[in-house]
């Protein structure tokens, strides 16, 4: 059954919809896409009763949100909140940017918040398709993901493929449709371990571990090394690693 609704979410003072939204690069790789004309934020998501569509825009004070799919506004608007961070406490961080000269931009913009996917496990294999590459086969891989197994809703917009998904295909597969190159054996291995419950990647946004041994089970997964496991905590909310990627080091030498 095809279902549409529309409805708003009430913004905080410190909220930015549109530093939130272009933090970092996850708003150029599917489900996300950001439209620049009317600045809008556009994903999708698999739920308890097939794939959920949404559009967000700002309304200043508020966030429209258009969501197609069999789901309650309850569930949209968790998704919607948890993806752009709403319910991020960033009092103690404002503070420090508004002492410091060159950092109080931050403050005055509201920004801070990273855009994460609406699950861990999709954060985890977009974070392994940052490494080692250049961005553009970075879009490409993540696009074939979603293209090739992701389901799809019913308005034809389709969700980044699940464990289970990823893990009916074989490593051939990966190599071949996907074209992830080295990764195919560990995106393989990693989806399967999750799919059938061996791992829990979801576990880790409530984990009581100390940062550093989160970090040490999170670099146990193949293909994950200081980079990936840092750029994934900090989505996690833990900012203790500086994730600095190849092209941010250039940029200092």
């Amino acid at each position: 059954m095809f279902m549409k609704r529309e409805f708003t979410i009430d913004c905080g003072p410190d909220f930015s919809f549109f530093h939130a939204a272009k933090s970092h690069g996850w708003y150029d790789l599917l489900p996300f896409k950001f439209d620049d004309d009317d600045a809008s934020l556009s994903g999708a998501f698999n739920a308890e009763r097939g794939v959920i569509s949404f559009c967000i825009r700002d309304e200043g004070d508020k966030l429209k949100v258009k969501a197609t799919g069999q789901a309650s506004e309850e569930v949209v608007t968790g998704v919607v909140k948890h993806v752009l961070r709403m319910e991020d406490d960033l009092s103690d961080f404002y503070t420090q940017t508004r002492s410091d000269g060159a950092m109080n931009w931050v403050t005055e913009l509201n920004g801070g918040r990273l855009l994460r996917s609406p699950t861990v496990w999709e954060d985890l294999v977009k974070s392994i398709c940052t490494t080692n590459c250049s961005w553009g086969l970075t879009r490409k891989m993540v696009g074939n993901l979603v293209e090739k197994l992701g389901s799809s809703g019913s308005d034809g917009k389709k969700a980044f493929p699940s464990p289970g998904e990823m893990a009916s295909v074989s490593v051939d597969f990966y190599k071949d449709e996907i074209r992830a190159g080295y990764r195919s054996a560990y995106l393989f291995e990693l989806a399967d371990t999750v799919a059938s419950g061996k791992l829990n990647p979801a576990s880790w946004m409530h984990s009581n571990l100390p940062t550093a041994d989160l970090k040490k089970e999170i670099k146990k997964i193949k293909g994950v090394g200081d980079y990936a496991a840092e750029n994934l905590l900090k989505l996690l909310g833990r900012y203790d690693g500086l994730a600095l990627d190849s092209w941010l080091r250039s940029q200092f030498y």
